[in-house]
């Protein structure tokens, strides 16, 4: 398999398992985010040592030894992205399995297993971004929204839609449920890679909040912001964020 198909043969069967392990009944729904993230990683990292033995690897759900940093190519994986909607049985969770080659996100797919039709979006297969509305809409947390967000939603103008994985906010841009992602309460590397590449493949803007690449393999995992939203958006999302940053200080 390819680098593409293999990432996506292995976000839609974890997604498979986690739907299986949470149908089965036996889990309460704190015990069944615990269950399923361990389920998913074991397979994710399994198959991936045995199809990529040369490549570095990091999960959210495994220790890191520190080993990755000496390779190009680097698997970062979130087995459960939203876990507690897992856990809910809602539909905005994902499987995030993506590929940085050199610290940029290359190659990746997103599951989204919790949707009615088990869409997996993939960069190797991208789909035509349905067109914005004339009020934006912007994804952000169903529970803790960030202040920066809010307040770039309210200079635009637009609408504020909460859910809640990562993933699932990433592509609710591609299918046109939503035009811009802004968090800013800190993430992780496997928070973003998978949806940075999938995002970047269909013609998205993704970077920092400050316009800076997104840069992964890196020896401190934690990435504090994130924007992905369509390329006719992007100079204004980055510059009503200066404004409130000049203006806080």
């Amino acid at each position: 398999m390819t680098d593409a198909d293999l990432a996506a043969h292995l976000a839609e069967t974890a997604g498979r398992l986690l739907l299986e392990v949470r149908a089965s009944g036996l889990f309460s729904a704190k015990a069944l985010g615990k269950a399923g993230d361990q389920t998913a990683n074991q397979f994710l990292v399994h198959a991936l040592q045995e199809q990529r033995p040369d490549d570095g690897l990091l999960s959210e759900e495994m220790a890191c030894d520190g080993a990755r940093l000496q390779h190009s190519r680097v698997w970062i994986v979130d087995p459960v992205d939203g876990t507690r909607e897992y856990g809910e049985a809602r539909a905005d969770w994902a499987v995030h399995v993506g590929l940085a080659i050199d610290g940029v996100a290359t190659i990746g797919a997103v599951a989204l297993p919790g949707h009615e039709d088990g869409i997996v979006l993939r960069t190797d297969q991208p789909r035509i971004v349905p067109p914005a509305p004339q009020k934006l809409r912007m994804v952000v947390s169903r529970t803790r929204p960030a202040p920066q967000a809010v307040a770039v939603a309210e200079a635009l103008g637009a609408e504020l839609v909460p859910m809640g994985s990562a993933g699932a906010k990433a592509m609710a841009v591609i299918l046109g449920q939503a035009d811009i992602y802004l968090h800013a309460g800190g993430q992780y590397e496997w928070d973003s890679c998978a949806p940075a590449a999938v995002a970047l493949a269909h013609g998205l803007h993704a970077s920092r909040i400050d316009g800076s690449p997104l840069t992964y393999n890196q020896q401190d995992t934690y990435m504090p912001d994130l924007l992905i939203c369509r390329q006719e958006h992007a100079d204004i999302v980055l510059e009503a964020l200066a404004e409130i940053a000049a203006q806080a200080a």
